[in-house]
């Protein structure tokens, strides 16, 4: 593949005439997707498929189209050619663009990470086992994903990343079902039935009569998978420079007001640690890791190129969307052992789901419980709960109610295939709040 990526780029640098630039963003993947239902495969395929996102730069003016590519290194030098006589023809007619800011200090990267997937029969195997005398229903996709960057002063990157994701529920009837997944580098069939025998256990009390409680405030303890949701609201125009000049950061009290989170939060943007390429579509290199929030503080936002040329800063390889694709939460001290017992009375959240602002300069999040919630009682889980919404402000979830995050944190890849397998991940812990605000 890497080869093809060359050929492909060489091609690019030989149609350039006069003081042409190029960037290349060539993307591929080779993946086994198999879905289950009822504990049986149902559907099994293989996506194969190469894309090329070429920019033809001339001056300050700009033009970029996406083709797909075959595989074959001639065919695809011929499109890439033609593709660069259609862009010439449209940056004759295009104005400048006075935030183009591409890298001009080339420097080359590669990375491999991962290990070869194991065969579908395999795979196959140990989900039948896992879902014997039980409803599994899911999804498991895996495969390699190849990132190569290219541009007319000779920069190449490449990456390699071999990875899984095996996304699925027990389901136990009506609105009640038990979510997790099993991602990572490398198949671990052991990881993956010890993921399943704690998944069992909690479809086990999904059987008890399930409990309504009414709105209030309540201990509640937030799973990963949870938190995971609530982070990922963050992350939507919270961390990047735009959103901060703009006012439209969910941080705007942080950056504005002097408010903090709890000193027990601290986010980065850990690219050395996940699984994302460590190169961005403009060619700049991001760095090993930005911190986001230091121990409650705002610390540093994300920059695009984009952003940099516009509010006059250095870019830190950060996307167009300027949102993460390595966050890293930093680990607490609560064994995960303990969590009900720290949790007391209250509520176990799994998962959430619906989230989105409820106001957003305020920091405030508002969101419903999915799958597998329970009431606990003084360190025991005495049944399910019914869905309830929730309504809080950052401040408090992250802030004065966070009591403790857990020791133990869970590796989260974006289980995505729109438009292709995605690479971002998520490293984070579970978080134990002395109140949660919950509205019905």
């Amino acid at each position: 593949m890497r080869d093809h990526f060359n050929a492909v780029a060489a091609a690019v640098d030989a149609a350039l005439t006069g003081g042409e630039d190029f960037l290349a963003n060539y993307r591929a993947e080779d993946s086994t997707f198999i879905r289950f239902n009822r504990s049986a495969v149902r559907q099994g395929g293989h996506v194969r498929e190469i894309e090329l996102g070429l920019s033809l730069i001339d001056g300050r003016r700009a033009a970029e189209e996406t083709i797909s590519l075959s595989g074959d290194a001639a065919e695809d030098a011929a499109r890439a050619a033609a593709a660069v006589e259609r862009l010439r023809a449209v940056i004759a007619a295009s104005p400048e663009d006075p935030y183009l800011l591409v890298n001009a200090e080339p420097r080359n990267s590669e990375r491999t990470i991962g290990k070869p997937m194991p065969a579908s029969a395999e795979v196959i195997d140990a989900v039948m086992a896992a879902g014997r005398g039980r409803d599994l229903v899911g999804i498991y996709a895996a495969g390699p994903v190849w990132t190569g960057f290219a541009n007319g002063r000779g920069q190449r990157n490449w990456d390699e990343a071999q990875s899984l994701n095996a996304d699925w529920s027990f389901y136990a009837g009506g609105d009640k079902a038990v979510k997790t997944s099993h991602a990572g580098f490398d198949w671990d069939a052991q990881a993956f039935a010890a993921a399943a025998e704690e998944a069992a256990g909690r479809l086990d009390a999904l059987t008890r009569p399930p409990r309504t409680v009414p709105p209030g405030d309540y201990r509640a303890y937030l799973a990963p998978a949870a938190l995971n949701e609530i982070l990922g609201m963050l992350a939507w125009g919270g961390f990047g420079l735009a959103a901060h000049r703009t006012r439209s950061t969910i941080f705007l009290r942080m950056i504005e007001g002097g408010a903090r989170l709890n000193e027990r939060v601290t986010l980065t943007e850990a690219t050395a640690a996940g699984s994302a390429p460590s190169f961005q579509r403009e060619g700049f290199l991001k760095p090993d890791a930005v911190t986001l929030v230091d121990r409650g503080v705002y610390r540093d936002c994300l920059v695009s190129p984009r952003s940099a040329a516009e509010y006059g800063v250095a870019t830190n390889g950060a996307s167009r969307a300027e949102v993460p694709a390595s966050l890293d939460m930093a680990a607490g001290e609560l064994p995960e052992a303990d969590v009900l017992k720290a949790l007391g009375t209250g509520v176990y959240v799994s998962n959430l789901w619906y989230l989105n602002f409820s106001d957003r300069s305020s920091g405030r999040l508002t969101g419903m419980t999915r799958f597998a919630s329970f009431w606990v009682e003084n360190g025991e889980i005495v049944a399910p709960l019914n869905v309830m919404r929730f309504d809080d402000t950052i401040y408090r979830m992250l802030g004065s109610e966070l009591e403790a995050l857990t020791a133990e944190r869970a590796l989260w890849l974006d289980p995505g295939t729109y438009e292709g397998r995605t690479l971002d991940s998520v490293r984070l812990p579970g978080a134990l709040l002395a109140g949660l605000r919950f509205t019905l």
